[in-house]
């Protein structure tokens, strides 16, 4: 069996307020992406990786984040679709995967997930069909309606989902075909699942698993990656 990466790299990015897509954003000596794209590559048990980019974007991101820092595990590039849902099916479907292989989902905006979280994660997929990374949260959460609080929800059930979430190619897959079918839109590919009524593990991770979203996150990010010695900007 193998072990698939899909990373969906097609969001613009709106929230950073720059002129080209978050994932091309120096962090460091290379691109954001192309540090999420080393995460995967350089660990022995991820067999496959398959970057998911805007149709228009691919021969920029082979140029910039692929073709410089010589990736061996890296497949050509899927071009994404209208919305993430739609990337991620793309990204499925041309990775043709056995049916009890691995497939890892991992943000493209998301370069500092710790290597040591990647294995637990698959290996909580294998047993269980569907795992999740995800942290405990810090603060009180309020449900608000109309600007008044409705209740507050027990902080020690609450969990902030990451990436990578980790799925059975088989089962996964037909959760996105039947998703189309039933025009269900997900929140993330494991809200899929749970449509489904199947089970998610959640194997917990670490705040340092930032998704860079705003210019606040990519200051954030060259802070941790200035700390462990992993780059000089």
């Amino acid at each position: 069996m193998s072990n698939h990466v899909l990373i969906p790299a097609a969001g613009m990015g709106r929230r950073m307020g720059a002129s080209v897509n978050k994932q091309y954003l120096p962090l460091g000596d290379r691109p954001v992406l192309s540090h999420t794209i080393a995460l995967f590559d350089r660990h022995p048990n991820i067999d496959h990786i398959f970057v998911i980019c805007p149709e228009t974007e691919i021969p920029l991101c082979r140029r910039e984040v692929i073709e410089p820092f010589g990736f061996t595990k890296v497949r050509p590039l899927v071009a994404g679709g209208a919305e993430r849902q739609d990337s991620v099916r793309n990204g499925l479907m041309a990775c043709q995967a056995g049916e009890q292989d691995i497939v890892l989902i991992h943000d493209g905006a998301r370069p500092l997930l710790s290597p040591e979280l990647i294995d637990p994660a698959i290996d909580a997929a294998r047993r269980h069909g569907a795992a999740i990374v995800g942290v405990p949260v810090k603060d009180t959460i309020k449900l608000v309606s109309g600007g008044m609080i409705d209740t507050t929800p027990d902080r020690r059930l609450l969990w902030q989902a990451q990436t990578p979430q980790c799925f059975r190619f088989g089962l996964i897959r037909d959760a996105h075909v039947k998703a189309v079918q039933e025009n269900y839109r997900g929140t993330d590919d494991a809200s899929l699942i749970e449509w489904l009524g199947n089970p998610v593990a959640v194997i917990e991770g670490n705040y340092r698993n930032i998704k860079i979203t705003t210019p606040e996150d990519l200051v954030l990010a060259r802070a941790f990656l200035n700390i462990s010695g992993e780059c000089s900007a």
